[in-house]
């Protein structure tokens, strides 16, 4: 098996419609719970990640510049992650489809984790 970072990725827009009132955040969450632990159940879920606060800073180039962040020109922010373990990057694109980011207008980036060798 080898694992996947999903990076969750969506608008500040579509965010906040996902979780506009209390009701739609409930719902929301509970989705979340039910597809992680689908994943967990299955054997999958190498590590549940955190979800990422929308604000940050970015430091770039020798000089260390500092600009808010994460990406000021991104449409899409990266808003958690979770790693996952799959047979390939096919198995782990269709654990993906299950995903509740998908239901509005999120996306999820699915990336092998490579393997850095420190001996």
């Amino acid at each position: 098996m080898s694992e996947f970072v999903y990076l969750f990725r969506a608008s500040l827009a579509g965010r906040r419609e996902a979780m506009g009132t209390p009701e739609r955040a409930q719902r929301s969450l509970q989705a979340w719970l039910a597809w992680i632990r689908e994943l967990e159940a299955k054997g999958h879920l190498k590590d549940p990640g955190q979800p990422l606060e929308p604000e940050g800073r970015v430091v770039r180039g020798p000089e260390k510049v500092v600009t808010d962040g994460p990406y000021v020109e991104a449409k899409d922010l990266v808003l958690g992650f979770i790693v996952v373990q799959a047979r390939d990057l096919a198995q782990a694109v269709e654990l993906a489809n299950g995903c509740p980011m998908l239901q509005g207008s999120g996306s999820v980036e699915v990336r092998p984790v490579g393997k850095l060798d420190i001996s």
